[in-house]
């Protein structure tokens, strides 16, 4: 199968990147911006050089082996990547008399395949790229003809660094007001180089360049489709599991939905899905268990509420309480999976792409930016053999192919919800009365956010529960309660999230109904936070 590789020089955007490739049916994988030539296969029909931190003149700086421009690939460099390629085969680099942040205006001066069929729209004609939610709808550009044919449009500009010259036999194709050579190409090598992010959703025309790289440069046949990569994955899991049993900590969440389909599809009555109640979870998730998953031979579901909660007596700290649960939650599941150790070779994990890359700092000079559970192997105590059928996935392909799969909507579309569960959203002691609290806000704002029809278009919506109480009237009577934090945000995928801007009268009925249908909660207040600075989720 084709693919394109991408070079990883520690660009915040660098996942982006691979799933703009995947969008357009070319299957992508982010690999060491150092890797060998001589590792690069025949089935990898293009590269493409990441952004990046660095400096092409800092004292040790991040390049790739000058080799891969001697293989023949089509080569797409963005940003720092372009700063590369011009370093790299004889240009000049220096820190930019003026920085480029934000939005520029990019004028086409050179016909070039990497801009063909870049339509000359009006501004009421712009769509922008509709896969991709954001707050506010990007800014409208102008694209102007005239008798020059020159075309401008709007860009989106990260960087500190300019090329100042360029290589032999490069071609300038576009230019912005502070960066002259802001696109680059070597027709007859076919390399070229952007100063711009074409990935970003702000990038008008983005989509089009990316695919004009693929299709119109690189040849693609846009072979990636999720509809064969699941029978691909169905036939791999039967084939290595080999009629052996295999074991799965189902949440309900998403991704571990997935992988339970997935194996029922594989492995029939060989698979083993354990549900563990923490007493943590969401109002009613034993019973949506039993609804989605309770055809399933093997399903075991075990109440280990008393457990939890007695641990987290009097345990205040963020960091302890994750530490706790997962403790807690290892000592049952292996309590649970030893019964079957005589029937089970296998534990499955529905690892993602973005938790591979995320927890593995040998991908590039990214730094590792957290650790994540189902990541790194398996303890010694588990007699078992990993097994991680999502682990070169994104989110959003994990949804389609839950569609593929013929899985309900209300599983597909689910919010994600943290591994330690509602202990989090509950700043201080998790108790018996704070669970109750919290779990109820939580279910009055799901219904609705629902009712309003939002629910698809944010990432995550919840209370946080917080460790005050404020004075209040209600019935011409004084009240002393507690105080409830409304969280809502729109993302991609969780690595950045803007504040989600609700209506009014939704934020109306949530406070409303919550203070008048809680005892104990007499406030409700709106976090309007984006990510960064802030985290998602308040521990």
């Amino acid at each position: 199968m084709e693919k394109v590789i991408i070079l990883d020089f520690g660009s915040q955007y660098t996942q982006l990147i691979a799933r703009r490739v995947r969008e357009n049916n070319v299957y992508s994988e982010i690999v060491p911006y150092n890797i060998s030539p001589d590792q690069i296969g025949d089935d990898v029909i293009a590269i493409i050089l990441s952004g990046g931190p660095g400096s092409v003149y800092d004292e040790r700086p991040y390049l790739p082996d000058k080799r891969i421009f001697e293989i023949g690939k089509p080569i797409l460099g963005i940003c720092y990547g372009l700063q590369i390629i011009a370093h790299v085969l004889g240009g000049k680099v220096a820190p930019a008399g003026e920085k480029e942040y934000g939005f520029a205006e990019l004028e086409i001066i050179k016909d070039s395949p990497l801009f063909r069929n870049i339509p000359d729209l009006k501004a009421q004609d712009y769509k922008g790229n509709e896969d991709t939610p954001h707050l506010t709808p990007p800014p409208t550009h102008e694209v102007r003809g005239g008798r020059s044919g020159v075309r401008k449009f709007r860009v989106w500009m990260s960087h500190g660094d300019r090329v100042l010259s360029i290589p032999e036999n490069f071609s300038v194709i576009a230019r912005t007001a502070n960066s002259p050579y802001a696109a680059i190409s070597d027709e007859k090598r076919k390399i070229y180089g952007l100063q711009f992010h074409p990935e970003v959703v702000h990038t008008e025309y983005g989509t089009e360049i990316i695919r004009n790289f693929l299709y119109e440069i690189a040849g693609a046949k846009g072979e990636w489709k999720l509809e064969n990569y699941v029978e691909t994955m169905i036939a791999e899991i039967r084939e290595r599991v080999d009629g052996n049993g295999v074991i799965l900590a189902l949440s309900g969440g998403v991704d571990s939905s997935v992988v339970a389909y997935l194996l029922a599809k594989a492995v029939g009555e060989n698979f083993y899905p354990i549900f563990i109640d923490t007493g943590l979870l969401k109002i009613g998730e034993t019973e949506r268990i039993k609804k989605f998953f309770g055809q399933l031979k093997n399903l075991r579901i075990i109440d280990a509420r008393e457990i939890f909660l007695n641990a987290l007596k009097g345990v205040k700290d963020p960091e302890e309480k994750r530490k706790i649960i997962g403790e807690k939650f290892i000592e049952v599941f292996r309590d649970e999976s030893l019964k079957l150790k005589d029937k089970i070779k296998f534990l499955a994990q529905g690892t993602l792409y973005p938790d591979v890359i995320e927890s593995t700092p040998v991908v590039g000079p990214s730094e590792t930016i957290k650790s994540h559970h189902n990541v790194g192997g398996l303890p010694d105590w588990l007699p078992f053999k990993l097994l991680e059928p999502l682990k070169m996935l994104f989110k959003d392909e994990v949804r389609k192919i839950g569609k593929i799969l013929g899985m309900p909507d209300e599983l597909i579309s689910r919010h994600p919800f943290p591994g330690p569960g509602f202990a989090i959203r509950i700043i201080g002691e998790v108790t018996e009365e704070s669970l109750s609290l919290v779990k109820l806000a939580d279910l009055i704002i799901e219904e609705e956010i629902k009712n309003a029809g939002l629910y698809e278009e944010l990432w995550q919506v919840f209370p946080v529960l917080l460790p005050i109480k404020t004075v209040g009237v209600m019935g011409d009577k004084r009240t002393y309660e507690y105080v409830v934090a409304l969280r809502a945000v729109t993302s991609v995928d969780g690595m950045t999230a803007d504040w989600a801007k609700l209506p009014y009268e939704v934020l109306e009925r949530i406070s409303s109904r919550i203070v008048n249908e809680i005892t104990g909660i007499n406030r409700v207040v709106f976090d309007i936070t984006s990510k960064p600075p802030a985290t998602i989720e308040w521990e």
